[in-house]
């Protein structure tokens, strides 16, 4: 099971939406790689430590280490963002991205299934996703 690093995790983004906008540029790479069943909570009145957990499942190992990697890279390139740790790549059922105050989980349904995040965060508020997000993926 992957562990949550803290170092920059504390220090809160200074603009109150980036982190809504980084999350939501993280769900849309997961819908532009096929991802499934995205979802995106807010965290921000249940922990000090993030703000928004993103959650994606993929199908196979391949299509959780594409996601991973494309995540990274529209996060460096287009918001200068950089990823603060990683956990799971190599077992590649449970991919975590730490990025500050959005950690991305990328699961195959199985571990999805098993940790049942959504469950142990229910008190968390779902973040309502534009259309396209829930529609499959958008023209490249």
């Amino acid at each position: 099971m992957p562990l949550l690093t803290t170092s920059s995790a504390v220090a809160r983004t200074p603009d109150p939406t980036r982190s809504l906008r980084l999350a939501l540029a993280a769900a849309r790479t997961a819908a532009d790689n096929r991802g499934s069943n995205i979802v995106v909570l807010d965290l921000r009145e249940m922990t000090p430590l993030f703000d928004y957990f993103v959650m994606a499942t993929g199908t196979s190992r391949r299509q959780l280490h594409a996601i991973s990697e494309d995540i990274d890279d529209v996060l460096a390139k287009q918001w200068g963002e950089t990823r603060d740790g990683i956990e799971g790549y190599r077992e590649s059922r449970w991919i975590l991205l730490d990025y500050g105050t959005v950690v991305v989980h990328l699961f195959d349904q199985e571990t999805r299934d098993y940790y049942a995040l959504e469950q142990l965060w229910s008190g968390a508020k779902h973040v309502e996703l534009p259309p396209e997000l829930t529609a499959g993926p958008s023209p490249r």
